[in-house]
């Protein structure tokens, strides 16, 4: 089913500005999420772990396992708290659509705000401007430099694997929550549809419980995709080699 989205346009210098006011709640509230989380599983820690700090030493463990398998631990260290952020980010913004979505005549206020393209493509944007970022930290302006455009005929090439890196990013992540979330959306139409026929039930309900299972399963492997190809990113830019 289509339904609406809640557009708000600025006109900034004699350009339109718009925004989705979904989007942005949903960013709000899982940023609040994963704040809620950080605080809940590092308040009163202790030298043996338990409970909910046993879970988020387990994320920084598990974080650190995909660091040091594309960087050495001396330059990838200070990725980490910057890696677990991210993966805790887009796990909760990728499953936080999938058990109801809230429509208000028909406009779509409730949803994953990963089933945004402009969300997707503004966290890979950012993440690959980051990239850059810390490629001239740590090289300096001209050892970044002269390192990426040797050898010069690799320029035009080096420069579009930029775009074509932010765009597969950030549209891998989309277009598979944006799947998952209006297949559950067809499925659940048939539970709770006008339509009282049992075969609704029948192929709906079930359909709607192992796609719910499939779906999780898919957001938790494509915050993980990103956080790995962001640190692959990462270390083309920041060691000697590219």
């Amino acid at each position: 089913m289509q339904h609406d989205h809640p557009l708000v346009s600025w006109n900034v210098f004699g350009l339109d500005i718009v925004f989705n006011l979904s989007s942005i709640m949903m960013l709000i509230i899982t940023a609040v999420i994963v704040f809620v989380i950080a605080i809940i599983c590092t308040r009163n820690l202790k030298k043996r772990p338990t409970g909910k700090q046993n879970f988020i030493e387990w994320v920084f463990d598990f974080v650190r396992g995909i660091i040091e398998s594309n960087l050495a631990w001396s330059k990838g260290g200070q990725f980490h708290f910057l890696a677990v952020t991210l993966i805790l980010f887009l796990f909760v913004s990728n499953m936080i659509g999938l058990p109801f979505s809230i429509v208000s005549g028909h406009t779509l206020w409730w949803k994953s705000p990963t089933a945004d393209a402009t969300v997707t493509l503004t966290l890979s944007t950012l993440v690959i401007l980051l990239t850059h970022f810390y490629g001239v930290k740590m090289k300096g302006t001209k050892g970044y430099f002269q390192n990426y455009t040797k050898p010069i005929f690799l320029l035009p090439i080096n420069i579009f694997e930029e775009f074509t890196s932010t765009l597969t990013l950030g549209l891998r992540l989309y277009g598979n929550i944006f799947a998952g979330e209006l297949l559950l959306g067809l499925l659940a139409g048939l539970v709770t549809g006008d339509s009282t026929r049992a075969w609704g039930w029948i192929i709906g309900l079930p359909g709607l419980v192992i796609w719910q299972a499939f779906s999780i399963f898919i957001g938790a492997i494509q915050a993980y995709i990103f956080i790995v190809l962001t640190m692959v990113y990462m270390s083309h830019k920041v060691q000697d080699s590219h």
